[in-house]
């Protein structure tokens, strides 16, 4: 009996993150650049449940194995194993901004072994000197020139460096040369990322590498100048997938329900001495 609470119970937590991790994606529905994320739900290793000293067979077929009569296999729950940031290209909004760009995906390599396409980005220098990449090209330029994103945290150019600019006043190419006062300023700077599913997801639509900094990449990509692109979270979706979610933890607290009555039960009724 206390084998199936634990079950009903796990169900529950993993339903309950499932919930979280759908709500921050509706929530970041409008975010430029935001990535939905992904869930995977695996459930605990099973017990193979078996009978000691039986004096009858508890299965139809016998099942035997060393002298042991087997009853049979019994689940011990399920678990949200982890969230997966979904590296699809996003819809494009057009702003008008000359700071807005929107990086976009043309022709991206497939790894052939994971099947996993590579996704680019914009390379970020943050307070620490630490390089970050972004899919958000909402950009802004700073009292010192720089040209930065929302967090004030600074644009890298191809080279990795600085971009420092006069005023908003510029052009950027779709193969991301900056102009200015008709003088070539700098390239945006890209990197690309082979397993984007490697990265490590921080917090504003952030991502940092595990193994050193992202190479960069000159194909498989353009830029569009004042716009921006959006974040590729399926509302309509994602409501149906959390109304699911919310189902399948009512189904389990019922059956959570069940098993304190059949517990409750136990205690009063079964144990009374008359």
């Amino acid at each position: 009996m206390f084998r199936g609470f634990y079950t009903a119970g796990s169900g529950m937590i993993a339903q309950q993150r499932r919930t979280e991790m759908l709500a921050n994606n509706m929530a970041n529905a409008n975010t430029p650049g935001f990535k939905a994320e992904q869930s995977t739900i695996r459930s605990f290793p099973e017990m193979l449940m078996s009978s000691v000293n039986a004096t009858r067979i508890p299965t139809e077929k016998g099942l035997h194995y060393k002298g042991i009569t087997l009853v049979g296999p019994l689940s011990t729950g399920v678990y949200m194993q982890e969230t997966l940031p979904l590296f699809t290209q996003g819809s494009l909004r057009e702003t008008g901004m000359t700071t807005d760009v929107a990086l976009i995906d043309v022709n991206l390599p497939v790894n052939t072994e994971t099947n996993e396409r590579g996704t680019v980005f914009f390379r970020l220098e943050n307070e620490n000197g630490n390089e970050l990449y972004t899919r958000n090209g909402n950009f802004t330029i700073d009292a010192n020139g720089n040209l930065t994103n929302p967090m004030g945290y600074y644009v890298l150019d191809s080279n990795g460096q600085r971009i420092q600019l006069q005023s908003d006043e510029f052009t950027i190419s779709d193969n991301g040369v900056i102009m200015q006062d008709g003088a070539t300023v700098a390239t945006l700077g890209v990197s690309f990322a082979e397993q984007p599913s490697s990265l490590l997801k921080q917090d504003n639509g952030l991502f940092a590498s595990q193994n050193g900094n992202l190479p960069g990449t000159q194909g498989g990509f353009s830029f569009q100048q004042g716009y921006l692109e959006g974040s590729n979270v399926d509302a309509a979706k994602t409501m149906t997938d959390m109304l699911a979610a919310f189902r399948a933890f009512e189904a389990n607290q019922k059956i959570l329900q069940a098993y304190d009555r059949s517990m409750e039960k136990a205690v009063n009724e079964i144990g009374r001495v008359n």
